[in-house]
């Protein structure tokens, strides 16, 4: 849906690239070949991202390097805005609706990195998580979103990847990030 509003498939995936997760950080020739892209159109995206405030450049090892400016009024918005063409609000809303046990939630594999691949690595972190259910909700799930979703099921997870939702215990809040 939010290919018919941003019609630049390359301006596009750079969005995702950056605002999946503000630790991503790239160059040039890094993106270009990570998004099989040609430097030209890869030069083209990021200097009209920057000059429009979205993301900053800064040298690192004499490489201009860019990332997600948070400073940006619109940054949590793009956030929001790319986490949903993505279908991370979907997934989380699926899995706690009915799952109730669900502790943390973590993205990992390629979108963590803002690789678009299509391929979505979900940890979900709780106690008595049901396996059987969880299968069956990937499927609804991957129909919904149209990307493969792979479910990963434990106790406790090694805090790796983008934490997206936690339960807080304490307080009985619930926080997504």
């Amino acid at each position: 849906m939010l290919e018919n509003l941003i019609t630049s498939k390359t301006r596009l995936r750079l969005l995702v690239k950056f605002f999946i997760n503000v630790a991503n950080e790239g160059y040039l020739r890094g993106l270009a070949s990570e998004m099989n892209e040609s430097t030209n159109a890869i030069r083209k995206e990021l200097n009209n991202l920057t000059d429009a405030g979205y993301l900053i450049r800064y040298e690192v090892d004499q490489k201009i390097t860019y990332k997600a400016n948070q400073h940006n009024p619109f940054f949590s918005l793009l956030q929001q805005i790319v986490r949903k063409h993505i279908g991370l609000d979907t997934i989380i809303e699926m899995v706690l609706g009915r799952m109730g046990s669900v502790h943390r939630v973590f993205i990992i594999g390629d979108y963590v990195k803002g690789i678009d691949s299509g391929r979505i690595e979900v940890v979900l972190e709780g106690t008595d998580l049901n396996e059987e259910y969880i299968l069956k909700l990937s499927d609804k799930i991957e129909k919904e979103i149209h990307k493969k979703v792979m479910f990963y099921l434990t106790n406790k997870h090694d805090e790796s990847g983008l934490l997206v939702f936690e339960y807080q215990f304490l307080n009985q809040k619930v926080l997504t990030t």
